[in-house]
Order: structure tokens, then C-alpha cells, then sequence
């Protein structure tokens, strides 16, 4: 009889053991009977055991699928660092089919892609340093530049993958990676068919399909020789999963190709703070198209002003196209100054307080302190503090009101909610069918938008005031994207809605965006990341009382500890979701060991817990 340490798939339970007749090879892919449970359960082998103490149950079925050791030490590495249980850890994978035999498929790739001086410097550091950055302005051409490294790859029959923020950045791409790599490429996302889905692993294991573009599930397929992973729009938050385990892709992008001498090439036109102060980076300024792009500032309160109107106004009755942008298709609460722009600051936190309608008060949620709504604003003492709200629904109205025989659509997650949708749209835009296109964060993300004239961003202050020691950096890179999407072939123009011009004009330009991350990375020191490791403890349950004591006997224990710091605790920023009251813990170290060990020992099934949280 053999004794293996199984980790149950999908399950927050620590790996148990179970028995065979026969030898099992490590990693394969088994189900098993657990009590009380009337299907079977999907399991994988961890490791061989000695006979234990206590009677074990019979390993049911032995599957034709496996993990690879690759798999198993990052799994391992995803459980320890982003605390879950392994088996939870295993099942962001897919894995190999022992059934699919590699097919021989030496293909050869001729991009034509010949690239400028300045690329071709660029390709140079990226391919000597093996893992870097590339920050190059919007239009700079990184794309050209990650096809010629994937294609060096692919001809020396390597695999690679392309990682992009989410599916809304796949249309364009895809067809720009089908013209080189033909049928070697597969796009890989939430929204393909199962069918679908297995075709591409099945041309994956069989070497037919080389190249997986996609989201960052596209990470964790059964690759037998990767050499390059690329990671575009590397500041993007969407790299960061919302759901357990809350790992970081970016991050695990990194340690993979550290670990396993994988080339790693991380782009983007606004560089994450984080992989500028860790990753060596090549600055990439000069750009395909020259472009004349203009800056204008209105601090108006109304949500469109008759400056914005008449700006859209002029363009499109001159035949061109208008993007109006707002950073949430929600509606935002912030309480701002209608003078100065400032948001009310928490005195213990440096960063905005939230409106609590119910209570009529402000609250940090990072410390739970809390206060009146004032009268008038602490910054200037005398501007009138109100509450924005307003969402695209509302913007997309007032829009068809003021010019009815325009064609105006929205680009939201409550509008797109499909691939083909966001294809038809985008197709429908460039072709010039639509006029104005108004929409979320969505817009910023790379499409190419040939035809326009002028970008209107409305309620940027509200990302600037954010509840976040990242609100800076988001607000300005947000801005130079969107800003991106203008004028990609001539003459542009930006008109921004804001309070506070003076921040935005000195760090609009792209050349100052590095000075911008140099002030900022000196703004953190001793106090956030990448200087310190931070995590969220996130306390729910049914009973309010019950779980708030919870939190607080956590934080009692917490504070004992010397190696870490507890920042701030107190109810979540969402007190109740799916009828549970919400409690949290932000704490933070400068000893990743001591903050693991700290979240390790909670042992709670009311506990969700977000390392690295990007707060």
C-alpha cells in the first residue's frame, strides 16, 4: 500500500492523506470520497507519505491529467505568499493531458517588422537584461518591439505568452498578432467557450498553437517550454485578482521568470511606481506619429460646462470624433471643494475621507476615524464641500439632449458585456458611425481611435481624492492614457475637468511622468509600498457584533506583535455586502517574513485576507 498527501482542489483545506494499491506519479490528478459528500472530489498528488497513525480511504480514480513540477513549486510559492490553501493555490492552473503527445512543429516566423534606431536600442537592453521595462510614451510603437522578441523566441521553437489588462485590449492585438503568427497564436479569456478552450490547450500540448494572448489566466496554462512572458499596460490594476487567491500577475510574472530563466519584458506609457523602483527600464520617447496635442483646463462644477460644450460642439459639426471619459461607471462619493478642489483628509492618514450618508459623517477607512460633514472646507476655509455624483447613464443623457441628431454610445461594463459587443462598438467608432463615444476606463486601455479629435475627462479629481495612497499615481496615469487616445495621426486636443490644473499641467506632458514617479517614490519611503509589504484582513459575517469582536481580539493579538505595524481597522468601506457586515485590518512591515507569519496564524473562516492589497 502507498500513502500520499493530497491537495482537494478549490477546497481552504489543508492537504490530507489518502491510500493506493498501486504507485502514483507526484502532481497527477486523482479523485477522492471525503465523507458526507456524495461526488467525488478532485485531488493532486503532493507527495509521498509514510503510513500514518490514523486508517486512510482509498484514492477512488487516477486521471490522464497532470501538474508539472514548474506547476507544483509556483503553487507552493502562491499558497505561502498570497495565504491560501494549496489546493486553492492548484486551481488557477490548467494542466496537462497525458493523452496529447507533442507534435513536431518547427515553423518559422518573418514579422517584416523593421524597427526604428531607438526600438532596436530598446530590444537590445530588454533581451540583455532578461527581465525589464520598457516605458515608452502612447504611440512610441512597444507593440513592434514585443513581436520582434516573441518571434525570436517562437523561431527557436519556444512558447510565449502576451498578458494584456483584460479583454476589452484583445481586438486590436489580435489582429495585429494573427498577421505574423497566423494559426500559432490563440487569444485566451473569461469570455471563450469551453469548446474553445479546449481546443487551445489540446494545440498548446501538441505544439501547434505557440503564442497565448489574454488575460492573466493566460498565465497559468500547461506551458512545456516557455521562453519569453510580456506583460502590457503593466500598471494596470486588473493584473491583480479579486477573488481568492488574490495574487498579483505582474508580480508572479516576475518571480516565474526569475525562477525559471524565462525572458520577462514589462511595457507601458505610465510605469507602475512599484516596477520603476525594482525593474530596470528603457525609456522609449520618440513616437510613430507627430502628433499636436493641446491642454485645456475647466473647473467648472456643472458636469458638462459650456466650455466642454462648445468644445464638442466645434468638433463634431467639423465631421470629427469626440471621446468623453469618467473614471467609474458608478456613481462616486467624494466630498470636494468647489473652490479649491480638495478633498477632507483624514488627520491620522493623508488620504481622503469617505461620505457616510446614513451616519451624515466622514470616515477614514483606514483608521475609522470619523467626523462631521463641515460646512465649509478645512484646506481654503472658505469653499462649500458638496458631493459629486455622477455616472456615464447620466453624462450619455444630457449629451443625446444637447445634440439629438448625433449618434452617442456608451462604453461601460453595463453596456459591453461581451467580446462581439465590444468589437461591433469599436468597429462602428472607427468606421465613424458614432460620434461621441462616452465610457469608463475601458476607453484608456490602448485601442486605437483613428479618427479622434478631442478627449473630454470629466471627474478626475475624484481618483485624485481617492481613498488610496495610490491616488496620485492613478490620476495621472489615467489621464495620460486617456489623453493617449487623441490626436493618434495629427492635430489633438484634451480638455480636462478639474480643480486641481496645477498638479496636472507640471506632470501632463509624459516627459515629466518619470519625475513624477521619482517625487512619488520619495513621497512613500518608510510608509507604503514597494518600501513596505502591506496587507488587508477582511473580517465578514452575518452577525455584526460577533464578527466586529473578531476583528478586534486580531487586533489586539496584532498589536503584540513588534515586527509589524497595524495601520488603521474599523468597518469596510462596503459595511454590508450579500447581507454580511464588513470589518478590516490594514497592516504593513518592512519583514515580509514577520507579515507572513502573522497572516498565516489567523486561522478564521470568516477571514479573507489580500496581500500586497492595492488599497
Amino acid at each position: 500500500m502507498f500513502y500520499y498527501e493530497l491537495a482537494l482542489l478549490k477546497s481552504p483545506l489543508n492537504n490530507l492523506t489518502f491510500q493506493s494499491e498501486g504507485k502514483i506519479e507526484i502532481g497527477f490528478k486523482v479523485k477522492v470520497k471525503l465523507q458526507q459528500r456524495k461526488v467525488l472530489d478532485e485531488a493532486v498528488v503532493i507527495k509521498e507519505v509514510e503510513k500514518p497513525t490514523f486508517k486512510c480511504t482509498d484514492i477512488s480514480e487516477i486521471t490522464n491529467e497532470y501538474f508539472d513540477e514548474k506547476m507544483l513549486q509556483i503553487a507552493t510559492f502562491v499558497s505561502q505568499y498570497y495565504v491560501c490553501s494549496l489546493g486553492e493555490a492548484l486551481s488557477v492552473y490548467h494542466c496537462f493531458d497525458k493523452n496529447i503527445t507533442k507534435i513536431l512543429n518547427e515553423q518559422k516566423f518573418d514579422s517584416k517588422i523593421v524597427l526604428s534606431q531607438e526600438q532596436e536600442k530598446a530590444k537590445r537592453f530588454l533581451d540583455e537584461k532578461k527581465q525589464a521595462l520598457l516605458f515608452a510614451n502612447t504611440g512610441a510603437g512597444k507593440t513592434e518591439v514585443y513581436i520582434k522578441i516573441i518571434e525570436e523566441h517562437l523561431n527557436k521553437n519556444k512558447q510565449a505568452i502576451l498578458l494584456m489588462p483584460e479583454i476589452s485590449l484583445t481586438p486590436q492585438m489580435e489582429k495585429r498578432l494573427e498577421k505574423v503568427f497566423g494559426l500559432s497564436v490563440a487569444i485566451w479569456h473569461s469570455k471563450i467557450t469551453k469548446k474553445k478552450k479546449d481546443e487551445i490547450l489540446k494545440g498548446l500540448q501538441e505544439g501547434s498553437i505557440k503564442l497565448i494572448a489574454g488575460a492573466r489566466s493566460a498565465l497559468f496554462l500547461p506551458y512545456a517550454d516557455l521562453g519569453v512572458i510580456v506583460v502590457d499596460e503593466e500598471h494596470d490594476e486588473s493584473y491583480k485578482s479579486d477573488s481568492k487567491p488574490r495574487f498579483h500577475t505582474k508580480d508572479l510574472a516576475i518571480y516565474m521568470a526569475k525562477k525559471f530563466d524565462i525572458q520577462l519584458v514589462l511595457g507601458s506609457a505610465t510605469v507602475s511606481a512599484s516596477s520603476f523602483h525594482k525593474i530596470p527600464f528603457f525609456r522609449l520617447e520618440s513616437t510613430y506619429h507627430d502628433t499636436n496635442k493641446s491642454y485645456s483646463f475647466d473647473d467648472s462644477d456643472a458636469n458638462l460646462s459650456n466650455k466642454i460644450i462648445d468644445k464638442i460642439s466645434k468638433t463634431i459639426n467639423s465631421g470629427n470624433q469626440v471621446i468623453v471619459f469618467l473614471p467609474t461607471r458608478a456613481n462616486f462619493k467624494y466630498q470636494i471643494c468647489t473652490t479649491c478642489g480638495k478633498s477632507v483628509e483624514c488627520p491620522y492618514c493623508s488620504v481622503s475621507m469617505s461620505l457616510h450618508k446614513n451616519d451624515l459623517a466622514l470616515k477614514c477607512h483606514y483608521c475609522g476615524y470619523a467626523q462631521q460633514i463641515p460646512e465649509t472646507c478645512p484646506s481654503c476655509h472658505n469653499g462649500i464641500i458638496h458631493n459629486l455624483r455622477v455616472g456615464t447613464a447620466q453624462i450619455e443623457e444630457e449629451l443625446k439632449e444637447l445634440f439629438p441628431q448625433k449618434v452617442i454610445k456608451r462604453f461601460d461594463r453595463d453596456q459591453i458585456k461581451t467580446n462581439t459587443q465590444l468589437k461591433a462598438v469599436l468597429n462602428e467608432f472607427n468606421k465613424g458611425q458614432i460620434d461621441i463615444l462616452v465610457g469608463t476606463q475601458m476607453l484608456s486601455k490602448g485601442h486605437d481611435y483613428h479618427n479622434v479629435k478631442l478627449a473630454v475627462v470629466l471627474g478626475i479629481d475624484s481618483v485624485l481624492n481617492m481613498n488610496s495612497y495610490k491616488a496620485r499615481e492613478k490620476a495621472l496615469s489615467l489621464l495620460i492614457q486617456i489623453s493617449g487616445r487623441s490626436g493618434r495621426k495629427g492635430e489633438g486636443e484634451v480638455i480636462i475637468q478639474t480643480k486641481n490644473e496645477d498638479f496636472f499641467n507640471f506632470y501632463l506632458n509624459e516627459s515629466n511622468y518619470k519625475e513624477f514617479l521619482e517625487s512619488e517614490l520619495e513621497f512613500r519611503k518608510e510608509l507604503y509600498p514597494p518600501f513596505l509589504k502591506m496587507a488587508k484582513i477582511t473580517f465578514s459575517h452575518a452577525n455584526g457584533l460577533k464578527i466586529k469582536d473578531e476583528m478586534d481580539s486580531y487586533v489586539h493579538f496584532l498589536k503584540q506583535n513588534k515586527d509589524i505595524e497595524v495601520v488603521g481597522f474599523g468597518q469596510s468601506p462596503i459595511f454590508k455586502m450579500a447581507n454580511k457586515y464588513r470589518y478590516e485590518i490594514l497592516i504593513r512591515s518592512n519583514n515580509i517574513n514577520a507579515l507572513l507569519n502573522a497572516l498565516h496564524s489567523i486561522q478564521s473562516p470568516n477571514v479573507s485576507i489580500d496581500m500586497d492589497t492595492i488599497y
